[in-house]
């Protein structure tokens, strides 16, 4: 009875052996396909085709061997977006989903306009949209960012600016639409905005033309 059993377990290890040589040959003779159909969408058609193009320059491989970093960071060198997620299609097909970033305002760089995005990265100014707000001075993005954060808490709307001033100082003016400018110290914060509004939209205070919030828990107006 035991020796039956070892001649069992013999046969099974063999048939074991057996059916791994062939799957190994199988496997290395099979052949994918190369990726042949790479699909974009988010940043328009032009721009679309102008990043298909780069990718399909790099000659993908198989979908199973490419190396998906060299996609992610030809996709991150591109100012327009914000982010993205690429799903894989087998057997040979990538889509490439992608979210745009929304411009927050102009700004000057070595003598040239570009435009600022929410990612935080500056793209040339091919496009048409001169209504969002410029930015004077050279702040750090991420404090561009980090203002422009507050200003949604507030109830005072982005759409309401038309200039943005930074000082070396590190503090910052807003030029409205209806040219009413206020003056901010460095160590501005949602609730100095908040005072600011209560002037602002304020029936009595219709005629001022600056708002000077420097001053800790105080306001000058000028008319």
């Amino acid at each position: 009875m035991h020796q039956q059993k070892n001649k069992k377990i013999l046969i099974y290890f063999f048939l074991l052996l057996l059916v791994g040589s062939i799957n190994n040959i199988n496997l290395n003779n099979l052949k994918f396909k190369k990726i042949n159909d790479i699909n974009i969408i988010g940043l328009g058609n032009n721009d679309n085709l102008i990043l298909l193009q780069k990718i399909k320059d790099m000659n993908l491989d198989n979908i199973f061997s490419i190396n998906i970093n060299e996609i992610t960071d030809q996709i991150d060198s591109n100012s327009l977006v914000e982010k993205y997620v690429i799903f894989k299609r087998y057997p040979s097909s990538l889509d490439i989903n992608i979210e745009k970033t929304k411009f927050l305002a102009r700004i000057n760089n070595n003598g040239k306009t570009f435009f600022l995005g929410s990612n935080g990265k500056l793209s040339k100014n091919n496009f048409s949209n001169n209504q969002l707000p410029f930015i004077f001075g050279n702040p750090d993005i991420a404090d561009f960012l980090n203002f422009k954060k507050i200003i949604d808490q507030s109830k005072i709307s982005y759409d309401e600016i038309k200039n943005l001033y930074y000082f070396s100082s590190k503090r910052w003016d807003l030029e409205l639409r209806n040219n009413i400018v206020i003056k901010l110290s460095k160590n501005y914060t949602k609730e100095t905005l908040e005072l600011v509004s209560e002037f602002l939209y304020s029936n009595e205070f219709k005629g001022i033309k600056i708002i000077d919030a420097r001053i800790k828990n105080q306001i000058i107006i000028d008319d």
